[in-house]
C-alpha cells in the first residue's frame, strides 16, 4: 500500500504542503510511467470515488444554517438543532463513505496542530480557573468548530465544489450586509451604544454583535472578489459587484474600528495582488470610486476612527477599557507562561485581576495566551501561519497549472491575512470564522491535484 502511495522521485521535499494524495489526485501522466508490477490487486486498492457528495451538501447546509440562523425566524426550528443535526449528517456519511471505499483518513499538518491544540487545552482543564467550565466550552464549542475544520479539508477535493462554497458564503453575506445598513438607516441601534450609532448585528449567534458582522463580512469579501475576477459573464460580475459594494457598506453601518482597519487592509492587498493583472488599470478607478465616497460616510464616522490612534477622545471608553484589557492580559500571561486560565476562562481571571466587568480579552492571540500559555498561543500561530502558507503556494503554482484556481487560492490568503489582522482585535480566536477559512486554506492541495489530473497536459 505505502509503496503504491508514494510521490514520484524528486516531489516528496518539494509537496511536504500536500496531504498524502489518493491515486485518483495524482496527475495522470505520473501514474502512466508506474510499473505494473507494482500494482495493486483490485480488493485492495484504495477508493478512486469522490468523498460522498451527500457529505457536502450536508456541508453546505450547514454553512447556510450557521450564517442565517433559520431557527431565530422559524422558532419552532430552535428544539431540533439544525446546525448540528447538518454537522451530525455531514461527519456520519463522510465517515460512512471512507469506511465502504476503503479510504483512509490521514491527518495533514493543519490537523496535526489543532489536534495538539485540543490536547493541550484537555490536559490543561483541571488546573483551569472553573475546571467545569473549561469542559463544557472545549466539548459543546471548540470540538464543533474544528469538526467543520476537519470537514472542509475532506470534502472540498474539486474545483467545482469550493466554487460551490465560495458562492454559497458570497451569497449568504448579502442579508448579513443588507441588514447591517438597513438597522443604520432605520436607527436600529444598541440600547447603550445610541450615542455612537452602534447597530444591532444580524439575528444569528456569529453576527449579533456589530463587531463580530463586521469580521464575517470582511473575511467573506476577498472570497467574493475572488469570485468576481474569475467570472467571464456579465451577470455573475454585476451580482458579485454588488455583493463587494454591499459587504464594504455593510462593514461601515457597523462603525466598527477593526473592521475599518480589515476593511482597508483588504483593499491594500488586493491593489498590490493585482498590480500585474490584465485588468490593474482598474484598481485606480477604484481608488478613486473610493476617495469620492469619503463624503458619504456616516456622521460620526471620522470621530470614531480618530479614537484608534487617541483612546482618549474615545466618549464612550471603550477604547480604553479596552487598553485595560489587554495590560491585564499580557500581565496574566507573563505570571502564568505554562498553564493559562483553562480554555475559555480569560473572562474569569481578568475580573479577578481589574475588576469584573465581565468583558473578554479582545485580542484572540492574547485569549489563547492567557487560557493556554505560551504553548497555546504557539499553535494557534502556527497554525495561522500554515493555513497562509498553503494558500499562498497554491496559488503560485496554480498560475501554470491550474489557473480557474488562482484567485480563489488568493481569496482565501487574503481572507486569512485580514483575520490575522482582526485577530489583534476580536476575541474570535476557536470560534468558525478562522477555522472555516482555514479549512478551505487545507483544502487547496486536494483541488489543486484533481485541477492537474483533469489537465495533465499542461506544463510542469
Amino acid at each position: 500500500m505505502d509503496a503504491v502511495r508514494k510521490w514520484p522521485a524528486g516531489r516528496a521535499a518539494a509537496g511536504w504542503w500536500r496531504r498524502r494524495p489518493h491515486p485518483r489526485a495524482v496527475p495522470a501522466a505520473e501514474w502512466r510511467h508506474r510499473p505494473a508490477a507494482r500494482a495493486l490487486p483490485a480488493a485492495d486498492a484504495p477508493a478512486t470515488t469522490e468523498p460522498s457528495a451527500f457529505a457536502f451538501g450536508a456541508l453546505v447546509v450547514f454553512t447556510f444554517i450557521l450564517l442565517t440562523a433559520p431557527q431565530n425566524i422559524v422558532p419552532a426550528l430552535a428544539p431540533l438543532r439544525i446546525a448540528l443535526m447538518a454537522a451530525v449528517v455531514s461527519i456520519g456519511a463522510h465517515l460512512w463513505h471512507c469506511l465502504s471505499h476503503r479510504r483512509p483518513l490521514r491527518p495533514g499538518l493543519e490537523l496535526q496542530i489543532t489536534l495538539a491544540l485540543i490536547a493541550w487545552a484537555a490536559l490543561t482543564v483541571p488546573f483551569s480557573s472553573w475546571p467545569s467550565g473549561s469542559l463544557a466550552f472545549l466539548l459543546t464549542v471548540y470540538l464543533k468548530t474544528v469538526a467543520i475544520f476537519w470537514l472542509l479539508g475532506e470534502l472540498v477535493t474539486t474545483l467545482p465544489r469550493l466554487r460551490l462554497i465560495v458562492w454559497t458564503l458570497a451569497l449568504l453575506s448579502l442579508p448579513l450586509a443588507v441588514t447591517g445598513v438597513r438597522n443604520f438607516l432605520a436607527g436600529a441601534f444598541l440600547s447603550d451604544a445610541i450615542q455612537i450609532r452602534r447597530i444591532v448585528g444580524f439575528d444569528a449567534p456569529l453576527t449579533e454583535n456589530p463587531n463580530d458582522l463586521a469580521l464575517v463580512l470582511n473575511l467573506i469579501l476577498p472570497l467574493t472578489i475572488a469570485l468576481l475576477l474569475g467570472a467571464r459573464s456579465v451577470l455573475p460580475r454585476v451580482v458579485l459587484l454588488g455583493v463587494v459594494g454591499l459587504n464594504a457598506a455593510g462593514v461601515i453601518a457597523t462603525f466598527s474600528r477593526a473592521g475599518f482597519l480589515t476593511l482597508v487592509a483588504i483593499l491594500a492587498a488586493y491593489f498590490w495582488k493585482l498590480r500585474k493583472h490584465p485588468a490593474a488599470r482598474w484598481r485606480w478607478a477604484a481608488v478613486g470610486i473610493a476617495l469620492a465616497c469619503l463624503p458619504l460616510l456616516p456622521a460620526g464616522y471620522s470621530s470614531r476612527l480618530e479614537t484608534i490612534t487617541d483612546i482618549e477622545a474615545d466618549d464612550t471608553g471603550s477604547a480604553k477599557a479596552r487598553w485595560i484589557d489587554t495590560l491585564a492580559a499580557v500581565r496574566y500571561m507573563v505570571g502564568h507562561p505554562v498553564v493559562g486560565a483553562g480554555i475559555g476562562m480569560n473572562t474569569l481571571v481578568l475580573n479577578e485581576m481589574r475588576g469584573a466587568t465581565w468583558r473578554a480579552v479582545h485580542n484572540a492571540y492574547l485569549e489563547y495566551g492567557v487560557e493556554l500559555g505560551v504553548l497555546g498561543v504557539a499553535l494557534f500561530v502556527a497554525l495561522l501561519v500554515m493555513a497562509l502558507r498553503k494558500a499562498s503556494i497554491i496559488e503560485r503554482r496554480a498560475a501554470e497549472r491550474a489557473p480557474e484556481l488562482v484567485h480563489l487560492a488568493g481569496g482565501i490568503q487574503v481572507s486569512l491575512l485580514a483575520f490575522a489582522l482582526a485577530a489583534f482585535f476580536h476575541p474570535n480566536g476557536y470560534q468558525f470564522p478562522f477555522y472555516y477559512m482555514a479549512g478551505l486554506a487545507v483544502a487547496l492541495p486536494a483541488v489543486y491535484d484533481a485541477e492537474v489530473a483533469r489537465s495533465p497536459e499542461r506544463p510542469r
